[in-house]
Formats: structure tokens, sequence, C-alpha cells
């Protein structure tokens, strides 16, 4: 089977390749999935060159996340049939023809979604959920301030804000994006990620601020926001894309009544096993009923993995980007 191996950790990708390696067995609990669409992610990059916090062992195969048929079962395996639709996350293995994932780790793909878009949404949006749901219990006609958000994880808080009736305001660095992202949601407001934007922010506010600020990036964002969030509202902390990690002077929440919430939806379905199951199971509704549309920039040939992977480097992708096996 085809498959992208990483076999080095080495600066530009230069320890992956496309390789030809033996279809994976299925073991005990686990599923032989025929891979249809495979997403990319900043961490799939990352892992090519040692630098994320996830490690395999050498060689592994790339991928994160993907959607496919079920191709084989191992043994005890209940609730999968060869030919079912599926999603599923594996820790790595998915950008190749067929990956092998215990069958727990599996849902049926939404009737809804093409190929491209199952293996797109289920991250992202998991993410979006628990931070907007769980973290920041967001409500209908509360203002969310999206940083970041013609990203994958920030065009799906985007469409998920107003999912659920929230008035959002999206943040983008570049006029295309803005415009891109205005096609696909129609959000109330668009927003240059400029220096300065509390003012725009307090202005489309009434002067309040932001009930719910999504933050992925960190650094000189995150301090403004912090000037621009009503009181009372939540700054959820997702990552840190601008390469620093800002620190905040505890007066200020106290003072402006604002909670600042870090948002991990893997650890949190881990600590919370029960609602966990009930994030994916709110999502997949979601998506099963048209609610959230993931939206997918573009899907390439597996041979096309280094143009993917600029891509992303680039910045230039607007939501997820797939790869076909």
């Amino acid at each position: 089977m085809r498959a992208l191996q990483v076999s080095q950790l080495l600066p530009d990708h230069g320890g992956a390749a496309l390789a030809d390696l033996p279809v994976p067995e299925p073991e005990a609990g686990e599923v032989r999935v025929r891979v249809r669409a495979a997403a990319v992610n900043f961490p799939d990059l990352l892992m090519t060159r040692g630098a994320y916090q996830l490690k395999p062992d050498l060689p592994f195969v790339s991928g994160l996340e993907f959607a496919g048929e079920v191709d084989a079962v191992g043994e005890g395996v209940s609730g999968w049939r060869v030919g079912d639709a599926v999603v599923g996350g594996n820790r790595f293995g998915a950008m190749a023809e067929y990956c092998v994932a215990p069958a727990k780790s599996l849902r049926r793909k939404p009737e809804r979604l093409n190929w491209d878009e199952a293996a797109a949404y289920p991250v992202a949006y998991l993410t979006a959920y628990v931070a907007l749901v769980r973290c920041a219990r967001v409500e209908a006609g509360e203002w969310v301030l999206v940083h970041g958000a013609a990203g994958g994880v920030g065009l799906a808080t985007v469409d998920l804000a107003k999912a659920l009736g929230a008035r959002v305001i999206a943040a983008a660095g570049s006029e295309a994006k803005r415009a891109a992202i205005a096609g696909l949601y129609a959000p109330d407001a668009l927003i240059a990620a400029d220096p300065g934007f509390r003012a725009t922010v307090k202005a489309l506010t009434g002067g309040a601020g932001a009930d719910v600020v999504f933050d992925p990036v960190g650094g000189d964002v995150f301090d403004e926001s912090t000037r621009c969030i009503a009181f009372g509202g939540r700054l959820l902390v997702v990552g840190f894309a601008s390469g620093r990690i800002p620190e905040v002077s505890v007066n200020m929440p106290l003072i402006k009544g604002f909670s600042v919430v870090g948002v991990r939806a893997g650890e949190y379905g881990r600590r919370f096993p029960e609602r966990g199951a009930e994030n994916v199971a709110a999502i997949d509704a979601l998506a099963a009923e048209g609610r959230i549309r993931p939206h997918v920039y573009a899907a390439l040939d597996l041979a096309d993995w280094r143009e993917a992977f600029a891509m992303i480097e680039r910045r230039e992708v607007v939501g997820k980007l797939v790869l076909r096996p």
C-alpha cells in the first residue's frame, strides 16, 4: 500500500517519503480501514521533525484523522462490519491506503458529509465544541470573538458558534481570508487581526466587549483581548500560534470579572469519559442534521503531500486540507 512514512526526524520533512508498505493486519479489538481521505493537521508537520509532544517510534506513518470504509475486523470486535463508512482519529497512521485503529475510536460517518468533509471535521469541531459549550457555556445572543478564524479550528468555531445562536466576530489576517469566511458562514462581523482591534470589538459590541474570546494565537492577540472582553467574559486559551506564551496580571481578571480558561479537548474527554462521549455524539448529530458544514479548502492526492504541507506552512489554507491515498 502507499503510505507517507517518516523514517528520520529531519528539518523540512526531509525524513518523510512515500513508501510501499505491507497492508497492516488488525489485532484483537482493532479495525482496518480503507482510507478515503486523511486530514492534514499542523501536528503532522511537527512530528516529521520531532517537534511535537507525541514522538512515535521510527519509522511511523503520518496522519491523525481519517474517513474510510471498514476493510477487516480483529478478534473480539463487535458493532462494525466490512463496508461500514467510518471516521476516526489515531495518534498516527492515517496517511496511507489502509490504517488500523482501535474499534472504540471509530464512529459512523454522517451521511451528509462526503469523504473529504468527514476526514476534516472530527478534531476541529470537537475542539470548538469543548471550548464553546463545555468551557465557555456560550449562550444564544452572546458575542464571540474568534481569532485565527481562517484556520481549521478557528473556522470550525465560527461555524459552530453561529449554529449555537451566538453573534460572531471573526478575526483573520488578510482580506482574502475574511472574504472567504464571509462567503462560507456569514459571521456578524469580520475584522483584521491587527493591533488596535480592541476598539473595533468595543464598537461592535456597544462598548461592552466580547462575552467569549477564542484564542489559538496567544502573544499580543491575547494581551489585547484582555482589553476588549466583557465583564463576566470567558477568554479561551487554545494555543500559541504566534510563538509567544502570554502572561496576565491577575488584577485584570479581578477588576474586569473575566475568566481565563484552558481548552484541551482530548484531555477533557480522557478525564471525563462520559462527557467526552457526549461531546462526540453532539458534533456528529450537528453534522447529521446539517447544522454544521465543515469546509475543505483543497483535496490533494497523497503523492502531493509536500505541496499540502507547504500550503499549511504558507498559511494559505482556509479551513482544512485533506489527502486522498
